[in-house]
Protein backbone atom coordinates (compact mmCIF):
# COMPACT_ATOMS: atom_id res chain seq x y z
CA UNK A 1 0.00 0.00 0.00
CA UNK A 2 2.80 2.46 0.82
CA UNK A 3 4.57 1.81 -2.50
CA UNK A 4 1.37 2.29 -4.43
CA UNK A 5 0.69 5.56 -2.63
CA UNK A 6 4.16 6.90 -3.33
CA UNK A 7 3.86 6.02 -6.99
CA UNK A 8 0.53 7.79 -7.19
CA UNK A 9 1.97 10.91 -5.58
CA UNK A 10 4.87 10.98 -8.04
CA UNK A 11 2.51 10.63 -10.98
CA UNK A 12 0.36 13.52 -9.74
CA UNK A 13 3.41 15.73 -9.14
CA UNK A 14 4.77 14.97 -12.61
CA UNK A 15 1.42 15.83 -14.17
CA UNK A 16 1.41 19.15 -12.30
CA UNK A 17 4.87 20.05 -13.59
CA UNK A 18 3.93 19.20 -17.16
CA UNK A 19 0.78 21.28 -16.94
CA UNK A 20 2.75 24.24 -15.60
CA UNK A 21 5.36 24.02 -18.36
CA UNK A 22 2.63 23.71 -20.96
CA UNK A 23 0.92 26.86 -19.69
CA UNK A 24 4.19 28.77 -19.76
CA UNK A 25 4.88 27.52 -23.27
CA UNK A 26 1.46 28.67 -24.42
CA UNK A 27 2.12 32.07 -22.90
CA UNK A 28 5.39 32.49 -24.80
CA UNK A 29 3.83 31.38 -28.06
CA UNK A 30 0.98 33.85 -27.69
CA UNK A 31 3.46 36.63 -26.97
CA UNK A 32 5.43 35.76 -30.11
CA UNK A 33 2.34 35.94 -32.31
CA UNK A 34 1.45 39.33 -30.85
CA UNK A 35 4.89 40.71 -31.65
CA UNK A 36 4.65 39.44 -35.21
CA UNK A 37 1.24 41.03 -35.63
CA UNK A 38 2.53 44.39 -34.41
CA UNK A 39 5.37 44.17 -36.91
CA UNK A 40 2.97 43.49 -39.76
CA UNK A 41 0.86 46.49 -38.75
CA UNK A 42 3.86 48.85 -38.99
CA UNK A 43 3.10 51.21 -41.86
CA UNK A 44 5.64 51.36 -44.66
CA UNK A 45 7.18 54.71 -45.51
CA UNK A 46 7.53 55.11 -49.28
CA UNK A 47 10.26 57.24 -50.78
CA UNK A 48 9.25 59.32 -53.79
CA UNK A 49 11.88 61.06 -55.86
CA UNK A 50 10.75 64.35 -57.40
CA UNK A 51 12.51 65.96 -60.36
CA UNK A 52 11.26 69.32 -61.66
CA UNK A 53 12.83 71.03 -64.64
CA UNK A 54 12.46 74.63 -63.50
CA UNK A 55 10.75 76.64 -60.82
CA UNK A 56 7.63 78.52 -61.93
CA UNK A 57 4.04 78.71 -60.65
CA UNK A 58 2.51 76.21 -63.06
CA UNK A 59 4.94 73.39 -62.28
CA UNK A 60 4.86 74.29 -58.58
CA UNK A 61 1.05 74.02 -58.62
CA UNK A 62 1.29 70.61 -60.31
CA UNK A 63 3.57 69.37 -57.53
CA UNK A 64 1.17 70.68 -54.89
CA UNK A 65 -1.66 68.76 -56.57
CA UNK A 66 0.45 65.60 -56.64
CA UNK A 67 1.22 65.86 -52.92
CA UNK A 68 -2.44 66.49 -52.12
CA UNK A 69 -3.50 63.23 -53.79
CA UNK A 70 -0.81 61.32 -51.89
CA UNK A 71 -1.86 62.94 -48.61
CA UNK A 72 -5.52 62.06 -49.13
CA UNK A 73 -4.60 58.42 -49.83
CA UNK A 74 -3.20 58.02 -46.32
CA UNK A 75 0.16 56.77 -47.61
CA UNK A 76 3.21 57.59 -45.51
CA UNK A 77 5.72 59.24 -47.84
CA UNK A 78 9.10 60.94 -47.77
CA UNK A 79 10.00 63.18 -50.74
CA UNK A 80 13.45 63.67 -52.24
CA UNK A 81 12.77 66.86 -54.20
CA UNK A 82 15.23 68.18 -56.80
CA UNK A 83 14.98 71.17 -59.18
CA UNK A 84 17.21 71.47 -62.26
CA UNK A 85 16.57 75.21 -62.73
CA UNK A 86 16.45 74.67 -66.52
CA UNK A 87 19.98 73.22 -66.55
CA UNK A 88 19.98 70.10 -68.74
CA UNK A 89 23.27 68.85 -67.32
CA UNK A 90 21.93 69.15 -63.77
CA UNK A 91 18.69 67.57 -64.94
CA UNK A 92 20.57 64.42 -65.98
CA UNK A 93 22.55 64.37 -62.73
CA UNK A 94 19.33 64.57 -60.71
CA UNK A 95 17.84 61.66 -62.64
CA UNK A 96 20.88 59.47 -62.00
CA UNK A 97 20.98 60.40 -58.32
CA UNK A 98 17.32 59.53 -57.79
CA UNK A 99 17.78 56.17 -59.47
CA UNK A 100 20.90 55.44 -57.39
CA UNK A 101 19.02 56.22 -54.18
CA UNK A 102 16.58 53.44 -55.07
CA UNK A 103 13.36 55.39 -54.54
CA UNK A 104 10.01 53.58 -54.76
CA UNK A 105 8.63 55.92 -57.44
CA UNK A 106 9.73 59.01 -59.38
CA UNK A 107 7.49 62.00 -60.07
CA UNK A 108 8.80 63.88 -63.12
CA UNK A 109 7.46 67.40 -63.57
CA UNK A 110 7.94 68.63 -67.19
CA UNK A 111 9.16 66.95 -70.36
CA UNK A 112 12.97 67.30 -69.96
CA UNK A 113 12.79 65.89 -66.43
CA UNK A 114 10.65 62.97 -67.55
CA UNK A 115 12.99 62.20 -70.46
CA UNK A 116 16.03 62.22 -68.17
CA UNK A 117 14.61 59.75 -65.64
CA UNK A 118 13.10 57.55 -68.35
CA UNK A 119 16.59 57.21 -69.82
CA UNK A 120 18.07 56.51 -66.39
CA UNK A 121 15.80 53.62 -65.34
CA UNK A 122 13.55 51.00 -66.85
CA UNK A 123 12.61 49.51 -63.49
CA UNK A 124 11.48 52.26 -61.10
CA UNK A 125 7.88 53.43 -61.77
CA UNK A 126 7.78 56.95 -63.25
CA UNK A 127 4.75 59.24 -63.17
CA UNK A 128 5.03 62.42 -65.24
CA UNK A 129 2.97 65.56 -65.53
CA UNK A 130 3.30 68.92 -67.35
CA UNK A 131 4.25 67.00 -70.52
CA UNK A 132 2.64 68.01 -73.82
CA UNK A 133 3.58 65.21 -76.21
CA UNK A 134 4.74 62.13 -74.31
CA UNK A 135 4.60 59.93 -77.42
CA UNK A 136 6.73 62.34 -79.45
CA UNK A 137 9.09 62.68 -76.49
CA UNK A 138 9.41 58.87 -76.56
CA UNK A 139 8.25 58.54 -72.97
CA UNK A 140 5.36 56.21 -73.81
CA UNK A 141 4.21 54.10 -76.74
CA UNK A 142 0.68 55.51 -76.80
CA UNK A 143 -1.76 57.28 -74.50
CA UNK A 144 -3.90 54.16 -74.04
CA UNK A 145 -1.04 51.70 -73.74
CA UNK A 146 1.95 53.55 -72.31
CA UNK A 147 4.09 50.45 -71.94
CA UNK A 148 7.21 49.93 -69.80
CA UNK A 149 7.54 51.82 -66.50
CA UNK A 150 6.24 55.29 -67.45
CA UNK A 151 2.81 56.97 -67.51
CA UNK A 152 1.24 60.22 -66.34
CA UNK A 153 -0.86 63.26 -67.19
CA UNK A 154 -0.32 65.68 -70.07
CA UNK A 155 -0.70 69.45 -70.07
CA UNK A 156 -2.59 69.91 -73.29
CA UNK A 157 -6.21 69.35 -74.22
CA UNK A 158 -6.94 68.44 -77.85
CA UNK A 159 -9.19 71.50 -78.19
CA UNK A 160 -6.95 74.01 -76.40
CA UNK A 161 -4.78 75.19 -79.29
CA UNK A 162 -7.57 75.17 -81.94
CA UNK A 163 -9.87 77.15 -79.61
CA UNK A 164 -7.13 79.63 -78.76
CA UNK A 165 -6.17 80.27 -82.37
CA UNK A 166 -9.81 80.67 -83.40
CA UNK A 167 -10.39 83.12 -80.54
CA UNK A 168 -7.34 85.19 -81.48
CA UNK A 169 -8.41 85.43 -85.10
CA UNK A 170 -12.17 85.90 -84.74
CA UNK A 171 -12.50 87.76 -81.44
CA UNK A 172 -9.22 89.66 -81.22
CA UNK A 173 -8.83 90.19 -84.98
CA UNK A 174 -5.23 88.97 -85.05
CA UNK A 175 -3.74 88.20 -88.44
CA UNK A 176 -0.11 88.06 -87.36
CA UNK A 177 0.76 86.23 -84.13
CA UNK A 178 4.13 86.23 -82.41
CA UNK A 179 5.43 83.11 -80.65
CA UNK A 180 8.41 83.20 -78.29
CA UNK A 181 9.57 79.70 -77.36
CA UNK A 182 12.55 77.47 -76.69
CA UNK A 183 13.06 75.43 -79.84
CA UNK A 184 15.22 73.02 -77.84
CA UNK A 185 12.20 71.86 -75.82
CA UNK A 186 10.42 69.02 -77.61
CA UNK A 187 7.29 70.00 -75.72
CA UNK A 188 7.37 73.46 -77.29
CA UNK A 189 8.34 72.44 -80.81
CA UNK A 190 5.37 70.06 -80.93
CA UNK A 191 2.94 72.85 -79.95
CA UNK A 192 4.39 75.39 -82.36
CA UNK A 193 4.09 72.92 -85.23
CA UNK A 194 0.41 72.40 -84.41
CA UNK A 195 -0.19 76.16 -84.21
CA UNK A 196 1.53 76.78 -87.54
CA UNK A 197 -0.48 74.09 -89.29
CA UNK A 198 -3.81 75.42 -87.98
CA UNK A 199 -2.78 79.03 -88.67
CA UNK A 200 -2.01 78.21 -92.30
CA UNK A 201 -5.47 76.67 -92.67
CA UNK A 202 -7.07 79.81 -91.21
CA UNK A 203 -4.96 82.35 -93.09
CA UNK A 204 -3.06 83.54 -90.02
CA UNK A 205 0.69 84.23 -90.11
CA UNK A 206 2.99 83.04 -87.31
CA UNK A 207 6.16 84.97 -86.50
CA UNK A 208 8.66 82.90 -84.51
CA UNK A 209 11.22 84.19 -82.00
CA UNK A 210 13.19 81.20 -80.63
CA UNK A 211 15.17 81.51 -77.39
CA UNK A 212 17.71 79.32 -75.62
CA UNK A 213 17.44 80.65 -72.06
CA UNK A 214 15.07 82.77 -69.97
CA UNK A 215 17.56 85.64 -70.26
CA UNK A 216 16.78 85.82 -74.01
CA UNK A 217 13.01 86.18 -73.57
CA UNK A 218 12.68 89.97 -73.32
CA UNK A 219 14.85 90.67 -76.35
CA UNK A 220 13.04 88.03 -78.40
CA UNK A 221 9.67 89.52 -77.46
CA UNK A 222 10.87 93.02 -78.40
CA UNK A 223 12.08 91.73 -81.78
CA UNK A 224 8.46 91.02 -82.76
CA UNK A 225 7.08 94.47 -81.93
CA UNK A 226 5.75 96.08 -85.11
CA UNK A 227 5.53 92.70 -86.83
CA UNK A 228 2.62 91.13 -84.92
CA UNK A 229 -0.85 91.92 -83.59
CA UNK A 230 -0.22 90.07 -80.35
CA UNK A 231 1.49 87.06 -78.78
CA UNK A 232 0.64 83.44 -78.10
CA UNK A 233 2.80 82.03 -75.30
CA UNK A 234 2.41 78.26 -75.12
CA UNK A 235 3.35 76.06 -72.15
CA UNK A 236 7.07 76.54 -72.70
CA UNK A 237 9.06 76.15 -69.47
CA UNK A 238 11.82 78.58 -70.46
CA UNK A 239 9.48 81.39 -71.53
CA UNK A 240 6.86 80.90 -68.82
CA UNK A 241 9.59 81.16 -66.17
CA UNK A 242 10.27 84.67 -67.54
CA UNK A 243 6.68 85.56 -68.46
CA UNK A 244 6.85 88.99 -66.80
CA UNK A 245 9.35 90.05 -69.49
CA UNK A 246 6.82 89.21 -72.20
CA UNK A 247 3.98 90.97 -70.34
CA UNK A 248 6.08 94.09 -69.82
CA UNK A 249 6.90 94.44 -73.53
CA UNK A 250 3.33 93.62 -74.56
CA UNK A 251 1.79 96.16 -72.17
CA UNK A 252 4.18 98.90 -73.32
CA UNK A 253 2.96 98.33 -76.88
CA UNK A 254 -0.71 97.51 -76.10
CA UNK A 255 -0.41 94.03 -77.55
CA UNK A 256 -2.55 91.20 -76.09
CA UNK A 257 -0.88 88.02 -74.83
CA UNK A 258 -2.81 84.76 -74.98
CA UNK A 259 -1.24 82.01 -72.90
CA UNK A 260 -1.46 78.26 -72.45
CA UNK A 261 -2.56 77.88 -68.83
CA UNK A 262 -4.28 79.69 -65.97
CA UNK A 263 -1.25 80.45 -63.82
CA UNK A 264 0.07 82.57 -66.69
CA UNK A 265 -3.30 84.37 -66.86
CA UNK A 266 -2.94 85.28 -63.18
CA UNK A 267 0.53 86.63 -63.91
CA UNK A 268 -0.73 89.03 -66.58
CA UNK A 269 -1.69 87.06 -69.67
CA UNK A 270 -4.92 88.16 -71.34
CA UNK A 271 -6.51 84.72 -71.33
CA UNK A 272 -6.21 80.99 -71.87
CA UNK A 273 -8.21 77.99 -72.88
CA UNK A 274 -6.86 75.75 -70.23
CA UNK A 275 -7.01 73.94 -66.96
CA UNK A 276 -5.47 74.09 -63.52
CA UNK A 277 -1.98 72.60 -63.24
CA UNK A 278 -2.91 71.64 -59.70
CA UNK A 279 -5.54 69.34 -61.22
CA UNK A 280 -3.20 67.46 -63.57
CA UNK A 281 -0.71 67.12 -60.73
CA UNK A 282 -3.48 65.75 -58.53
CA UNK A 283 -4.49 63.24 -61.21
CA UNK A 284 -0.84 62.18 -61.52
CA UNK A 285 -0.79 61.70 -57.74
CA UNK A 286 -3.81 59.43 -57.97
CA UNK A 287 -1.87 57.28 -60.46
CA UNK A 288 1.04 57.09 -58.01
CA UNK A 289 -1.34 55.90 -55.30
CA UNK A 290 -2.61 53.10 -57.55
CA UNK A 291 0.97 51.96 -58.04
CA UNK A 292 2.19 52.21 -54.43
CA UNK A 293 -1.01 51.23 -52.64
CA UNK A 294 -2.84 48.97 -55.08
CA UNK A 295 0.12 47.31 -56.77
CA UNK A 296 -0.68 48.55 -60.28
CA UNK A 297 2.04 48.89 -62.92
CA UNK A 298 2.51 52.07 -65.00
CA UNK A 299 1.79 50.00 -68.11
CA UNK A 300 -1.71 49.31 -66.74
CA UNK A 301 -2.56 53.02 -66.33
CA UNK A 302 -3.35 54.97 -69.54
CA UNK A 303 -1.86 58.45 -69.80
CA UNK A 304 -4.49 61.16 -69.29
CA UNK A 305 -5.22 64.61 -70.76
CA UNK A 306 -6.69 67.38 -68.55
CA UNK A 307 -10.28 66.61 -67.65
CA UNK A 308 -11.69 70.17 -67.94
CA UNK A 309 -11.20 72.94 -70.50
CA UNK A 310 -12.48 76.50 -70.11
CA UNK A 311 -11.69 80.09 -71.12
CA UNK A 312 -10.36 82.33 -68.38
CA UNK A 313 -9.76 86.06 -68.89
CA UNK A 314 -7.67 88.56 -66.91
CA UNK A 315 -9.71 91.80 -66.70
CA UNK A 316 -6.70 94.01 -65.96
CA UNK A 317 -4.78 92.58 -68.91
CA UNK A 318 -7.77 93.18 -71.19
CA UNK A 319 -7.97 96.79 -70.03
CA UNK A 320 -4.22 97.27 -70.55
CA UNK A 321 -4.52 95.99 -74.13
CA UNK A 322 -7.66 98.05 -74.80
CA UNK A 323 -9.85 94.98 -75.29
CA UNK A 324 -13.56 94.90 -74.47
CA UNK A 325 -14.70 91.65 -72.86
CA UNK A 326 -17.84 90.24 -74.47
CA UNK A 327 -20.51 88.19 -72.70
CA UNK A 328 -20.67 85.82 -75.67
CA UNK A 329 -17.19 84.55 -74.82
CA UNK A 330 -18.63 82.74 -71.79
CA UNK A 331 -15.38 83.36 -69.97
CA UNK A 332 -14.51 83.04 -66.30
CA UNK A 333 -12.24 85.59 -64.72
CA UNK A 334 -8.94 85.12 -62.93
CA UNK A 335 -8.38 86.51 -59.46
Amino acid sequence: MKISWKKSAMILFSAFLLASCGAQGEKKTTGGEGASGDSEKTEKTYKIGVTQYVEHPSLDAAFEGFKKAIEESGLKVEYDTQNAQADNSLNTTIANNLVSSNVDLIFANATPSAQAVASATKDIPIIFTSVTDPVGAELITSMDQPGANVTGTIDTHPDAIPNTLKFMKEQLNMKKIGMVFNSGEQNSRAQVDIVKKLAEEQGVKIEEAPVATSADVKQATESLVGKVDGYYIITDNTVVSALESVISVANDNKLPVMVGEFESVKRGGLGAYGFEYFDIGYEAGQMAVKILKDGKKPSELPAQPPQNLKLVINKKAAEAAGIEIKDEWGAEFSE
